[in-house]
């Protein structure tokens, strides 16, 4: 585990969602956990999840939550935001990278 500076930044509305998110049962004692794998329609996928914290780990704590991020993602992730909205159409959690060269329709994926 490394403490580092913030390699992805989460807005108040984010940190709401997570923090209620990480309240549920199946998510105590775990952290956000941001990541990036091959696959998606513009060759590279965001995925997160309630995770542990692993050798090698980035970690950073925002308003109480901790944000974790694998040294091999670091690179593609650095300066990303992630923001919540709760809107009925297009909510849920939206991500602004500024390493993707180029992004699909979704959001889900990039390229770097």
């Amino acid at each position: 585990m490394t403490d580092s500076d913030t390699v992805v930044s989460l807005t108040p509305s984010a940190v709401r969602e997570i923090q209620s998110l990480l309240a549920l049962p199946d998510n105590q004692g775990k952290f956000m956990r941001y990541y990036v794998e091959k696959g998606g329609c513009s060759g590279m996928q965001y995925g997160m999840v309630f995770d542990e914290i692993r050798d090698g780990d980035l970690v950073s704590e925002q308003s109480g939550v901790k944000v974790l991020v694998d040294s091999v993602s670091v690179e593609y992730l650095r300066g990303m935001v992630v923001d919540f909205n709760d809107s009925m159409t297009g909510g849920g959690f939206k991500i602004s990278n500024p390493n993707a060269r180029e992004s699909c329709g979704c959001g889900k994926s990039f390229a770097a």
